[in-house]
């Protein structure tokens, strides 16, 4: 790297330090995305730092061709969960300012600076620097707090019993998550409990480790859990669920994951699989495995099986 380059991130490093981000975020690759926030080439002056909208594969490419750091293409979620996200709760960042319901896993899903921290930033090396340095710091865990409110707003809720309710990442697999607790729930398991649901944004968006445990099953975290699980004590069924919006029907393949996972379980398990509409179902007919069971969110009354000798119910295990 050559000594323009290595300036300008010496000097972002600086600014982390100065913010008091964690350790961890105060290396290389966190400098080289605030630089691209703010696009700010080699030997371009902080007071020209800008607030272009950029994703995470952007910054990628941007830190390749302005200062030659190559990253390969497995460290797009390195940048995102241990450098953007803590830009994010640091309130140094926003998250899709553009589109603030936009789904986490989008491939649209942008990152721009923080407005009160880019005017902070065009002030570096100016003689105001410290004092615009330390009204910004009284302010920011304020800054911070507005902007988790704003994203927690964003969240879908999910009413998982009668007057409890979680959140989920915004998005329509969340949405469909929530159908099928909400929806097929109480027309296919009355008085099921939700013991699993899963979250685009945290892979455990909301887990009863305990009860799980209790009907024989212990997952760690390597464990690829289905979307929702629901346990249906009064014929002491696990309902293993997943929520199809782009991908991912109880196939063969799947089939037999999931009756790994949960071999020690002493409730019998039923496969579902769960469309938004029939229109998404009809791309994945040929891939949905025998003996299990399809719901489509848009005729929530009606339930699709998938041959075998009974309507809805465990079969025996191979």
């Amino acid at each position: 790297m050559s000594g323009g380059r290595q300036d300008q991130v010496a000097a972002a490093r600086q600014i982390l330090v100065s913010l008091d981000l964690p350790r961890a975020q105060q290396n290389e690759r966190s400098a080289l995305c605030l630089l691209a926030l703010l696009n700010l080439t080699p030997g371009k002056p902080w007071p020209q730092a800008e607030d272009p909208l950029v994703g995470i594969t952007p910054i990628m490419d941007w830190a390749r061709r302005h200062y030659g750091k190559n990253y390969a293409p497995n460290t797009r979620e390195t940048i995102r969960r241990q450098t953007m996200h803590q830009f994010i709760d640091a309130g140094l960042a926003v998250y899709n300012p553009d589109m603030p319901n936009r789904p986490v896993n989008s491939p649209k899903a942008v990152y721009q600076i923080e407005p009160t921290a880019l005017a902070l930033l065009r002030d570096f090396g100016a003689p105001r620097w410290r004092d615009s340095l330390t009204t910004y710091l009284a302010k920011r865990e304020t800054l911070a707090s507005r902007y988790a409110r704003e994203r927690e707003q964003n969240r879908t809720p999910v009413e998982i019993a009668p007057g409890r309710q979680i959140t989920l990442s915004p998005g329509e697999h969340s949405e469909l998550i929530r159908s099928i607790i909400e929806d097929f729930a109480p027309r296919f398991a009355p008085g099921s409990t939700l013991v699993y649901a899963g979250d685009t944004g945290e892979k455990w968006g909301y887990f009863d480790a305990v009860l799980l445990a209790e009907l024989g099953v212990e997952v760690d975290s390597h464990g690829k859990m289905p979307d929702v699980v629901l346990h249906y004590a009064a014929r002491n069924w696990l309902l293993l669920v997943e929520s199809v919006t782009s991908h991912g029907p109880v196939d063969g393949k799947r089939h037999a994951e999931l009756n790994r996972l949960f071999a020690d379980a002493t409730a019998g398990l039923v496969y579902v699989t769960a469309f938004p509409s029939r229109g998404v179902m009809g791309r994945y007919l040929a891939e949905i495995a025998w003996e299990t069971e399809v719901w489509v969110a848009d005729a929530p009354s009606h339930l699709i099986h998938f041959d075998g000798e009974r309507f809805l119910g465990p079969y025996a295990r191979s």
